[in-house]
């Protein structure tokens, strides 16, 4: 077995990207640069008139969410449904998570009402749904430090400032992750971003290339098939036949007109300092080979990832995730979690399941602090415009 099959083989199944976790805490570097974003103010928020009155930033919130992704964004819509106060922390520059940071020019197909949507319109309209109660946002802070006072109260500690709140609700998805590259190969290094991707931000970039695929997951099919109409020519590899992908999508490939080769493995990249000239491809059962002119490569074997700090709160981790009850309370009593980050029997990592998940965190919270409201009051149709 080849040190690339040994690490996809640890791979877990996370949405449409495929994720391996690891306890090193500096082995995922979060996927974006780092910056700092004041809480954005009620007169940036869309549909007026909703707008809860919120607290001052340093004041205490009914609920904080860390995680501004898709799950994160429908806590605090929920939240702000229940009339609570609202804080969003986020490591990244932007709000959008994983979605953002891996897919928004990928069709997403498994979000209920939506046959397909771009990853990018997807996260604009949670974003507009989550803000539209008006929480307090900051972006670029990394949680650090976890701790409950002895008034009940939970100080969140970031690499910026300190944050005070009365329940937590942790949407971090898979936590920072970073792609898996080709074993043995750190010389391509150079060539990330120029011919040589992990993250498709735009599919103009490919226009009338001819590009190689890595991979058998669905990120590897839908790249393929996403730039199927655009490129001059796709090959797509996969050290197996057996893929990691919907039934769907490895249908529609095999009927498209990209070249796949099963039990193929890259070999060697000739490349300039900023060019590939070519690239051996090898069978690995035969060791035959066969060398591709490629413009570029887009290398979709997994991610590393690690929840980091969460590890240290005190919360009980399971399989590198925070366990849950069914009322997505963690070990600690008003600190709920929802999404990729979860364990529990029976979880799946959906982006609707995440939906369901925030809805039930927030639910609780509600009641957590406020013991005397119902956990689930009505339908949001029930309510007056």
């Amino acid at each position: 077995m080849t040190d690339e099959n040994k690490n996809q083989e640890q791979e877990g199944e996370v949405g449409k990207a495929h994720f391996g976790i690891v306890d090193d805490p500096h082995a995922a570097p979060p996927a974006q640069a780092e910056t700092h974003t004041e809480p954005i103010h009620q007169d940036d928020m869309p549909k007026e008139g909703m707008h809860l009155s919120q607290p001052a930033v340093d004041e205490i919130f009914d609920t904080t969410i860390i995680g501004g992704g898709t799950t994160g964004l429908y806590a605090s819509f929920y939240a702000g449904m229940r009339e609570m106060s609202v804080k969003i922390i986020d490591s990244l520059a932007e709000l959008g998570g994983q979605v953002s940071a891996l897919y928004p020019e990928k069709f997403i197909f498994d979000v209920a009402g939506f046959p397909k949507i771009l990853g990018k319109e997807l996260i604009a309209a949670c974003v507009e749904q989550g803000l539209q109660f008006g929480p307090t946002v900051s972006l670029g802070e990394k949680v650090e430090h976890l701790e409950r006072g002895e008034d009940g109260t939970f100080t969140l500690t970031t690499d910026k400032r300190v944050h005070r709140t009365r329940t937590i609700i942790i949407a971090a998805g898979v936590g920072a992750f970073a792609p898996r590259k080709l074993p043995k190969m750190p010389e391509i290094d150079a060539l990330e971003g120029k011919c040589v991707f992990y993250f498709v931000k735009s599919l103009e970039v490919f226009r009338d290339k001819h590009i190689l695929i890595v991979g058998g997951g669905d990120s590897a099919l839908d790249w393929a098939l996403n730039l199927e109409p655009i490129a001059a020519g796709i090959t797509l590899i996969h050290r197996r036949d057996k893929w990691r992908a919907h039934e769907d999508s490895v249908n529609k490939l095999m009927r498209s007109s990209v070249n796949v080769k099963t039990f193929h493995e890259v070999r060697s990249v000739e490349h300039t300092a900023d060019a590939i000239q070519s690239v051996t491809i090898y069978d690995n059962r035969s060791q035959e080979e066969t060398v591709l002119k490629i413009d570029d490569i887009i290398l979709s074997l997994g991610f590393i990832a690690n929840i980091g700090p969460i590890r240290e709160w005190g919360l009980e981790i399971v399989e590198g995730g925070i366990g849950v009850d069914t009322t997505m309370q963690t070990s600690i009593p008003g600190v709920y979690a929802a999404g990729d980050v979860t364990r529990y029997r029976g979880k799946l990592n959906l982006i609707a399941t995440g939906f369901a998940e925030a809805a039930t965190a927030a639910n609780y919270a509600k009641n957590f602090i406020d013991p005397a409201s119902r956990i689930f009051p009505s339908h949001s149709s029930e309510k007056s415009g």
